[in-house]
This record gives structure tokens, C-alpha cells and sequence, in this order.
């Protein structure tokens, strides 16, 4: 079974640990650069993205997590997660992981207080809708060749795959609804 990490340094890691339970599958909590030896994918969870780049940063973890990245295993970004996996943020020169082809505009759909919820519909994972929970959400305003759209929300796309490298300006784990996650576990090898 696929042993996932889930980046602990900030934000909201614990519901994605709570949502992979619900899954059956064993979940640890990443702080350090030689845990990433240890497990077979990570999900980077929404938070301060600014924040966490820093944190990444002084825990040595950047390069490391661009080593994993490109060596094939499994990474999944929500909402700041996102924002450090694209390789461009408009008008940010914030640190980031930099690997998945795609252009983020951070808070793009306003303040907290702006937040909102939609259907999301995802034919790769079945014909119901899933709830996309948008918190000071990022837009992603480019996708390059090779990543491919799985879900728009109006024009702009959502949830994004290129490789092993999945992304959504959304937060599923905020949800009962784990089909996003199985989906990430489907891109582990077998």
C-alpha cells in the first residue's frame, strides 16, 4: 500500500490526513526533507502559500521537493498547495516548488469574506458533482501544453494534471466527499 505524506509545516493539514483515513490509507505528517525518502506522494495543503514557501526554505525542503517531484512521485496541491507547485505566480517572485506547467494570480477571487462554495463537475471521476469549497482561492490564469483541464469553474480552470502533478484552487478535504483524493491515489504506481 502507498505510504502518503502530507506537508505539516502550515495550514490545514489535518483534514487531508482525516480524508485519507476515510480511505483506508496511512497518512504522514512531512516536517523534515528525510521524511520524503519515506513515503511514495504528498499532498500540499492550502494555507499561507507565501508562508509555507518560507517554511520550505528554512527546513531545506525546496530542492528536495523538486527531486521528488521530478523523479515521478505523486504530488497533490490545494489552493496554496497550488500556488507553490506552479511555476509562475503573477507579480509573486515567492518561493516555490516551480514544477507543474502553469501560471497562478494568487486571492484571485477576493478576501475571506469573499469565499465561496460551487458544484464542480469532474467527468474523470464520475457524473456527480463535486463541492468545490474556494477560500481566498488563486485563479489559474495559463496552462501550458501538457497539463491537462480536468474541471473549470466558469472559464477558468480548477483542478489540473500534468504527470504525477495534480492541482486544485479549491479545498475537497473540506468535504465528505473523497472522490478527488481516491483519484490522486489512482496516479501512484501499482
Amino acid at each position: 500500500m502507498a505510504k502518503v505524506g502530507v506537508l505539516a509545516l502550515q495550514g490545514d493539514f489535518e483534514k487531508h490526513i482525516q480524508m485519507l483515513d476515510r480511505l483506508g490509507v496511512p497518512a504522514v505528517e512531512v516536517r523534515e526533507k528525510s521524511q520524503l525518502d519515506e513515503i511514495d506522494g504528498l499532498i500540499i495543503p492550502g494555507g499561507e502559500s507565501t508562508t509555507i514557501g518560507k517554511l520550505l526554505v528554512r527546513y531545506g525542503m525546496l530542492e528536495p521537493l523538486q527531486t521528488f517531484a521530478r523523479g515521478g512521485k505523486p504530488i497533490y496541491g490545494t489552493c496554496a498547495g497550488a500556488i507553490l507547485l506552479a511555476k509562475e505566480i503573477e507579480g509573486s517572485h515567492q518561493d516555490r516548488i516551480g514544477v507543474l506547467d502553469i501560471t497562478v494570480r494568487r486571492n484571485a477571487y477576493g478576501r475571506q469574506i469573499e469565499s465561496f462554495e460551487a458544484d464542480i463537475f469532474i467527468p474523470r471521476i464520475g457524473e456527480l458533482p463535486v463541492r468545490g469549497v474556494f477560500i481566498r482561492a488563486p485563479v489559474i490564469k495559463h496552462v501550458a501544453d501538457g497539463v491537462e483541464v480536468l474541471s473549470r469553474f466558469g472559464d477558468d480552470p480548477v483542478l489540473v494534471k500534468q504527470g504525477n502533478l495534480l492541482a486544485s484552487t479549491f479545498h475537497p478535504e473540506l468535504t465528505n466527499d473523497t472522490r478527488i483524493h481516491a483519484f490522486f491515489l489512482s496516479l501512484f504506481p501499482v
